[in-house]
């Protein structure tokens, strides 16, 4: 395949997801509904997995911190 600019790669993509998914053979409301639902449930799994990796960044991080001994909450339990 011989690609000349971004655009027409793009194209050439969009063409061959519309071939595996067997898309083109869809009528245009049917196109709608289609990637209206794949792109909301692209966006609500980039989404939870946004959610979750800092939700797990943030407690691994608090771990870690609770292994070398943050000297801040060691100063605050000696003084309570």
């Amino acid at each position: 395949m011989d690609v000349k600019s971004p655009p027409s790669y793009l194209y050439w993509l969009f063409c061959q997801f519309e071939l595996i998914t067997c898309s083109y053979l869809m009528e245009p409301w049917e196109k709608v509904l289609f990637y209206s639902f794949n792109l909301a449930m692209l966006g609500l799994l980039l989404y939870t997995a946004y959610i979750c990796l800092a939700f797990h960044a943030s407690s691994a991080f608090q771990l870690l911190c609770s292994f070398l001994g943050n000297p801040r909450e060691n100063a605050l339990s000696v003084v309570k």
